[in-house]
């Protein structure tokens, strides 16, 4: 029976497209009597929201409307999509994320209806054909996309560690104009990765420049987020100061326990550059652990010309000894949290037997003495096999708090599109917007409910130029999510990942059902999303 209504209720889609006609005309649904959140930051009221085609074309009592589906929504919370603004939706593998899932139902039961790829300075190159391609499979969720400076520079430069000559800079301006003509959001930088962390201020300046001239923002993984965070701090906001466009501090953290408590310093920071002109933003996951690349842990210098450089270096005796110290020193100091069990193997696709175990339990089972300087031979030996991704504890629960709250912090997720694999991601993949409702709001009282809406749904939308999203109002794009705020949960925990949140009822995506009742539809309406 349930099939049978959808069928009918597609068709009824389809017909009435984005025009809902004269108000006497059936609606295709109506969403009755739930506390609705416009996605403004005010409190929210109890209305009926009628919807036809992909739009949100009535509100307020809507007793009298007929209606393809009508949905009693007494007791829920009726919201805007929220939108991931930091979302790695598409991976470096074309198979996987997106493609491998598109009804990226870790996502919709979290009530997420956008994500937005191309973060940390990696993103395929043209961005049209992944455009494209996610166009033609489609997926349940939409999706856009920022340009790379770190995918750039490698197309241009390689790995190695240089400035650019005055025609492959060039040459790199031409690949951010060509994205951002063909619908980028802005300008990301991974300035802590290879091979953005060989870039300088001033050549990220000049691409940023070129995103400024299509309205663009620029979003920076900072080079640090440990022992040099201020400095980085400082160069995120000089370079959407000296670029012309607004700048955002992606994924905000402090890493390292030598560094608790600089968030006082860095969102001081954030206000002051504010109150002089500079349009800065924060993005941030809410958790205590971050995960990437176990080349986190490796210096810059090992990493000049990348991987073929690295293996020899790993070879020789008397380098292999100095980076061995090098990453001991960023094991006390930074990611590692002073402690081999704070580095929990999460992808390790040459031994996936390890995933989910810490450094400190892979060195048990091999018998070594659980020292920083074992810990720091067993990373070299694993990235030499190929490496593997990991989440490190090292970040202090008042730093996140302190972030969440600040007026400009939108979350995010960090994360992709996840299903049940051998790998043991973060938990972020599938709890981060149900974390905020439930743990942040709920029980910890950190912000009010209608302000954690407001930062997950129309602040990331007017972040990005997304006028007809992260809102509800007559005319907007019907990207809704419907859930209880007494029950919305995560449930994802680190090490057992593979979790769905809880207490999502229901999703629209471009007004056709996602998720119905608690039940994923099949349905996969997401558009490609390009700046205008």
């Amino acid at each position: 029976m349930r099939k049978l209504i959808l069928l009918l209720l597609s068709s009824s889609l389809v017909a009435c497209g984005s025009d809902p006609g004269p108000t006497t005309e059936p609606l295709d649904t109506i969403l009755a009597g739930g506390t609705v959140y416009s996605g403004d930051n005010t409190a929210g009221v109890i209305a009926d929201v009628g919807i036809a085609g992909d739009r949100v074309v009535a509100m307020g009592d809507l007793g009298d409307r007929e209606a393809a589906l009508r949905l009693d929504v007494s007791g829920l919370a009726v919201v805007p999509g929220f939108i991931d603004i930091h979302s790695h939706a598409v991976r470096s593998d074309p198979t996987d994320g997106i493609f491998r899932w598109p009804d990226a139902e870790n996502l919709i039961r979290q009530g997420v209806t956008t994500v937005i790829g191309g973060p940390d300075g990696g993103s395929p190159l043209p961005i049209t054909d992944t455009l494209t391609a996610i166009e033609n499979a489609p997926a349940a969720v939409n999706f856009g996309t920022f340009v790379g400076h770190g995918s750039i520079r490698r197309k241009v430069i390689g790995e190695a560690d240089r400035p650019p000559t005055d025609d492959e800079l060039d040459r790199m301006r031409a690949e951010v104009r060509e994205a951002m003509e063909a619908g980028a959001y802005g300008l990301s930088s991974g300035l802590i990765y290879l091979p953005g962390r060989f870039a300088t201020t001033e050549e990220v300046i000049e691409l940023a420049r070129v995103a400024a001239e299509y309205d663009g923002i620029y979003i920076s993984h900072m080079r640090e987020e440990g022992l040099d965070l201020l400095k980085s701090v400082a160069e995120t906001i000089r370079i959407g100061e000296e670029g012309g466009l607004p700048t955002q501090l992606t994924h905000h953290k402090v890493v390292g326990a030598p560094m608790w408590g600089k968030s006082m310093d860095t969102l001081r920071m954030v206000d002051e550059a504010i109150a002089r002109g500079v349009d800065v933003s924060i993005d941030q996951y809410p958790y205590t652990a971050s995960s990437t690349s176990l080349t986190i842990l490796f210096p810059g210098w090992s990493l000049d010309g990348g991987r073929p450089a690295l293996l020899e270096r790993m070879a020789d005796a008397g380098q292999r000894a100095r980076l061995r110290d090098d990453i001991v020193y960023r094991i006390e100091t930074d990611r590692g949290g002073d402690d081999p069990a704070n580095v929990q193997l999460a992808n390790c696709p040459h031994d996936t037997t390890i995933n989910g175990l810490n450094l400190a339990e892979v060195l048990r089972q091999q018998e070594q003495a659980i020292t920083h300087e074992n810990a720091a031979e067993l990373l070299m030996e694993l990235v030499a096999a190929g490496n593997c991704s990991a989440v490190f504890h090292a970040m202090h629960e008042e730093d996140v708090k302190r972030i969440l709250a600040h007026p400009v912090t939108m979350p995010s997720s960090d994360g992709g599109i996840e299903g049940p694999s051998d790998r043991v991601p973060h938990p972020r993949n599938y709890g981060t917007f149900a974390r905020v409702l439930g743990y942040y709001v709920r029980q910890e009282n950190v912000i009010p409910f209608h302000t954690a809406i407001h930062k997950m749904s129309r602040l990331p939308a007017d972040r990005i130029g997304l006028t007809d999203r992260g809102r509800i109002e007559a005319g907007a794009i019907a990207d809704i999510a419907v859930l209880d705020p007494d029950t919305v949960i995560d449930t994802s925990v680190f090490g057992d990942p593979h979790q769905y949140a809880k207490g999502m009822h229901h999703v629209f995506v471009a007004g056709r059902p996602v998720l119905l009742d608690e039940e994923m539809t099949g349905d996969r309406p997401g558009r490609i999303l390009r700046k205008r």
